[in-house]
């Protein structure tokens, strides 16, 4: 199963990398790797994406009112924790009183200067924690409180300029990567709150035309070709270029977004594979998980304004395909055939913050294997796509109790896979 031989044509290759691993610089890949017929930024913008619009700028990407009723009436254990911490919600005024980033700085490679790295970042998901929890907390509790300190929080950023000097070049890319979660963080939580706010119109008004100019500025870089242009990166930048113009009724924007979903499927393999994913070694099967979480959170965007994205089909593929391959090759390594090799790194299935997706995915779809899997991983958060998902989007009913013993929560999440 040669990596270049995918549905009579060459290879595509995407790019999936966590921030940290994004720090490492660019990827070497085989000899005989051919990036060819790689859809171009210019081949994606020529696509005919005329019939999408946005079509409720009050649209989250999940029904807020609904959910808060639900969580009103859950008997569910699971949402009844959550519900309760998330209630007793941050300091608004210690939110406030924290420092804008608005220092034209780069953030160093994660190797060899990791402390330095950590030094950088911290405040970069200090704020995108925050986004997050106090969305999390309002939608937990109902409390106007913790949506308007949202509104003021992004206001303190958005009247400082925050995030707008950022800095890029192609051998020093990770500012511009950083940007890209924070942008989204910021964008989804603010969608959650914003139509429950009575006033502020000033303040409203700041934070979108900060949001939509950093979106315009930071999707105007159009990255190196045949990398960060069409890679993993289009789909985190699309992610918030998706919410963003919907947010701001941007169909340029909008239509950004919707174009990644359409490179992914166009550069899928046969079997569902994202190919630049499978480069990575030992790390391919993370990475083709990594991949389709930025992919399903964008979809679910799209989909909250009317359309059946999840079903698209694409230069011969869905996204489905790509789930599958996931658990396929989770279940079986061997199932990667020349992609990689069999001995694959696992340490993800640890991490709640790549199960976000599967949340997702699952309310809309049956899939036995990531039922199964996910049970071991709940509650699910990422504190940049999509915040606390396992709140937003769990079925009352799929489980009962949190795995609390971190042993077998880690065993089980292998065994888990074969059910």
């Amino acid at each position: 199963m040669s990596i270049a031989l995918t549905k009579g044509r060459s290879a595509r290759f995407l790019f999936a990398l966590p921030i940290a691993l994004l720090a490492m610089g660019s990827i070497d890949l085989s000899a005989d790797t051919n990036l060819d017929d790689t859809l171009s930024r210019e081949e994606r913008q020529k696509i005919d994406l005329s019939n999408y619009r946005v079509t409720d700028t009050n649209a989250s990407y999940f029904d807020v009112k609904a959910r808060m009723a639900l969580l009103e009436q859950t008997d569910s254990t699971i949402l009844l924790q959550l519900s309760d911490k998330l209630s007793m919600g941050p300091s608004c005024r210690q939110k406030i009183n924290s420092e804008p980033i608005t220092t034209r700085g780069a953030i160093p490679g994660f190797y060899p200067r990791r402390t330095a790295w950590e030094l950088a970042t911290g405040p970069l998901f200090d704020f995108e924690d925050s986004v997050s929890n106090l969305a999390g907390s309002f939608v937990a509790s109902g409390d106007i409180y913790y949506a308007e300190c949202l509104v003021h929080y992004l206001y303190r950023w958005a009247e400082a300029g925050a995030l707008t000097d950022f800095v890029y070049d192609t051998a020093q890319p990770q500012a511009w990567f950083a940007s890209e979660s924070m942008l989204f963080a910021a964008a989804m939580a603010y969608s959650i709150v914003r139509p429950f706010i009575d006033g502020l119109e000033e303040e409203r008004a700041d934070i979108e035309q900060w949001l939509q100019g950093l979106a315009l500025q930071h999707s105007a870089v159009p990255g190196p070709p045949q990398d960060s242009c069409c890679n993993n990166h289009l789909y985190r930048r699309a992610l918030y270029a998706t919410m963003i113009g919907v947010l701001v009724e941007d169909n340029d924007l909008f239509r950004f977004g919707v174009s990644a979903i359409y490179s992914a499927l166009h550069d899928m393999t046969e079997e569902g594979a994202l190919p630049l994913e499978m480069s990575r070694g030992r790390r391919a099967t993370h990475y083709q998980n990594y991949a389709l979480n930025y992919l399903i959170t964008n979809m679910q965007v799209i989909h909250r304004q009317g359309y059946d994205i999840f079903n698209l089909e694409y230069e011969d593929s869905n996204i489905h395909e790509g789930v599958d391959y996931l658990f396929q090759i989770l279940d079986d390594p061997a199932a990667l055939g020349d992609y990689a090799p069999q001995e694959q790194y696992t340490g993800f299935l640890r991490d709640p913050q790549y199960f976000t997706w599967m949340e997702i995915y699952l309310s809309h779809f049956d899939h036995q294997r990531m039922a199964s899997l996910i049970t071991r991983a709940r509650p699910t958060y990422s504190r940049s796509a999509g915040g606390h998902v396992t709140l937003y989007f769990m079925d009352p009913d799929a489980q009962e109790h949190i795995y609390t013993d971190e042993r077998r929560q880690e065993t089980e999440a292998f065994r888990g896979l074969s059910n």
